[in-house]
């Protein structure tokens, strides 16, 4: 093992995205997984509207895409017959300011393949077997101790090994939280026989047993299975296991289940840590927040984790920022993924549905001290929030906005002041979700600043590159 500029513990979607996003910026980064593959499972399936625009400026959209499909409509049974249809998501019709309206399914495993490809493709690797017994830090970096192989020393760590990470616990950082349900889940991936893919069939809780729900996996011909257990109940993982419980809950043969592939169990739970940040060291996804997984929060809320994180990093160490502004993460992302553990947990507890809100478009950092409005009349779109699509001068904006850097929109008549070559200029007549001034578009893709005139934003925007 080698020194690296960041090392990122856990290759799941957090882990990788974060390694993808350092890699275009040029900074050397590690990510370690103390397993020997990536996750198998399909269990973080649903990838949010926002999460898909993330994934378009890391340059993985089309994979993701060409890999999954839409949520089926939901099939209510009983009695072994189709009592009507259900509708699992609230719909919302495309715009130009948001062009992914729905969420888009991939099973989990395919998402971290993809994202590993990309990871790899940018020059970056993942070390598998790497597993943490050992941590330490002073001021000039973070020496990390593996069961097995050398150490690796960096000037920054990135906790993104899950919702019992290890760092975290050599960290001492607590979790505080709540049991969501406490019944147990079983999840599992198994080929099935005896059942359309065209709907997800939901068999509603019988005497003394819990849900059964079975979802035909977009792009794959599995299904993932998932059932609700008794309190009391010692979840049976096995083949046999899942059979008696497809049996015991639906009209299908045991037998209908011909194939495990993947099974898993939890009890849903909804957690935050204390703190997002100890020193040198940053937490990221699970090991940050744990979240119910209806309404599909976690792993949408972990990959914009490291989304924010990487291009602060990124500028600390390629660009000459003060190390200051990486305080700004936890300032930004805690309250976040507070407001969407509580989303979650709402949605279990079918207090709402899922709706506008889950699909994390609505997220932004008004409140950020790294946000600047000074407009003397701003409109509905103000810094902090994110920067909508659309297309200025025969321009796409997210084509724009895609990849390691500012840009600066000079809409109406605003005029743009001279900035360098690497802040690309757009100007042209104001989309509709934007109102005419100047506006300077972090590289995570939301305003940063925003004006009449462009007084004061050179300065606003030396603090991010100082080189």
């Amino acid at each position: 093992m080698r020194d690296t500029d960041v090392l990122v513990v856990g290759a799941g979607p957090t882990g990788l995205a974060l390694g993808i996003d350092l890699a275009r910026r040029g900074v050397a980064a590690l990510v370690v997984e103390r397993a020997r593959t990536l996750f198998p499972g399909s269990r973080g399936k649903g990838i949010q509207p926002r999460t898909m625009e993330v994934f378009d400026d890391l340059g993985v959209l089309d994979a993701i895409r060409a890999a999954g499909g839409t949520y089926p409509v939901g099939m209510i049974w009983r009695d072994g017959s189709r009592a009507g249809e259900h509708r699992m998501f609230d719909t919302a019709e495309p715009s130009e300011d948001a062009p992914y309206n729905e969420p888009w399914m991939v099973p989990q495993w395919r998402t971290q393949q993809i994202l590993r490809a990309r990871l790899e493709e940018l020059g970056g690797e993942v070390a598998f077997g790497r597993e943490v017994v050992g941590l330490t830090q002073d001021e000039a970096g973070v020496r990390t101790e593996f069961a097995s192989g050398g150490a690796v020393t960096a000037r920054y760590a990135v906790a993104a090994d899950g919702g019992r990470s290890t760092l975290r616990g050599l960290l001492g950082i607590g979790m505080a939280g709540e049991t969501v349900d406490p019944h147990p889940t079983l999840v599992a991936d198994v080929r099935i026989s005896g059942l359309d893919r065209d709907n997800w069939h939901v068999f509603p809780p019988g005497e003394g047993d819990g849900f059964l729900a079975i979802c035909p996996l977009a792009g794959t011909e599995d299904f993932q299975l998932v059932a609700q257990l008794p309190e009391w109940a010692a979840p049976d993982l096995s083949l046999e296991g899942i059979r008696k419980v497809v049996a015991a809950r639906s009209h299908l043969a045991p037998e209908s289940v011909t194939e495990l592939r993947w099974a898993s169990d939890f009890r849903p739970r909804a957690a935050l840590a204390d703190r997002f940040r100890s020193g040198r060291v940053f937490l990221a996804g699970d090991a940050a927040h744990v979240h119910s997984p209806a309404g599909g929060q976690g792993l949408n809320t972990s990959v914009q984790d490291a989304h924010n994180l990487g291009w602060k990093l990124g500028a600390v160490l390629r660009e000459g920022a003060d190390a200051s502004l990486l305080d700004s993460y936890e300032e930004e992302r805690r309250p976040v993924a507070a407001e969407m553990l509580g989303l979650s947990t709402r949605v279990h507890r079918g207090e709402t549905r899922r709706g506008g809100a889950t699909r994390q478009l609505g997220l932004g950092y008004r409140e950020s001290p790294l946000t600047r409005e000074t407009r003397t009349a701003p409109g509905a779109l103000r810094a902090g929030d994110r920067a909508p699509d659309g297309t200025v001068a025969d321009v796409r904006l997210f084509d724009a906005f895609r990849g390691p850097h500012w840009t600066l929109l000079a809409l109406g008549e605003a005029q743009a002041p001279d900035l360098g070559p690497r802040i690309p200029v757009v100007r042209g007549p104001a989309p509709g979700a934007y109102g005419p001034g100047l506006y300077a578009v972090r590289p995570d893709g939301y305003v940063g600043w925003a004006g009449d005139t462009a007084a004061g934003l050179p300065e606003y925007l030396a603090r991010f590159r100082r080189r």
